[in-house]
């Protein structure tokens, strides 16, 4: 793998960490179920996309 390639990834792999984050703390804000269940729901698809980018490595 090239070194602009490993920093793609690395740079990737830092959205998609700041993007679950993000999820997360606003699924917590919300009172709405269905709105706080969709956020928990996209938090986990980062997660998902960051775990499959971090095997990469």
């Amino acid at each position: 793998m090239t070194t602009k390639e490993m920093m793609y990834i690395e740079d990737t792999l830092g959205h998609e960490q700041y993007f679950q984050t993000r999820c997360c703390e606003t699924a917590n804000m919300i009172q709405d179920k269905e709105l706080k269940t969709f956020a928990h729901e996209l938090e986990q698809m980062h997660k998902t996309i960051f775990q499959n980018f971090y095997q990469l490595l």
